[in-house]
């Protein structure tokens, strides 16, 4: 797993984006401590924005609202709530120590 950044360093409710083995990653804190990382890209508005997106939750599904179309990916599996036929890749995220490291991509479920 790659170290990220020290998860004190990503707001409540914010994120973050970091190249990871080459590939823009972007990590978000909740208000409930949860840290997710998914890509940075959004295939809607074909950018590297989601870290700038807006966190929220919808019927309990946490989820970041991208900030140029305001599509909404499920952070835990990258599923956009909005079309069932777009997902973002999800990626292997903990916290050891006060520092996220972010590890490999993971399958789609």
């Amino acid at each position: 797993m790659t170290p990220v950044c020290r998860v004190d360093q990503i707001e409540v409710e914010g994120g973050v984006a970091a190249l990871v083995d080459g590939v823009a990653v972007a990590i978000f804190r909740t208000h409930d401590g949860n840290v997710y990382a998914m890509s940075n890209y959004d295939p809607c508005s074909r950018a590297s924005v989601l870290a700038r997106g807006i966190i929220g939750t919808r019927g309990g599904t946490p989820f970041v609202a991208s900030p140029m179309h305001k599509q909404a990916f499920d952070l835990r599996t990258g599923q956009c709530l909005d079309d069932a036929a777009v997902r973002v890749p999800t990626y292997d995220v903990r916290v050891d120590e006060g520092v996220v490291l972010v590890g490999p991509r993971l399958e789609s479920p």
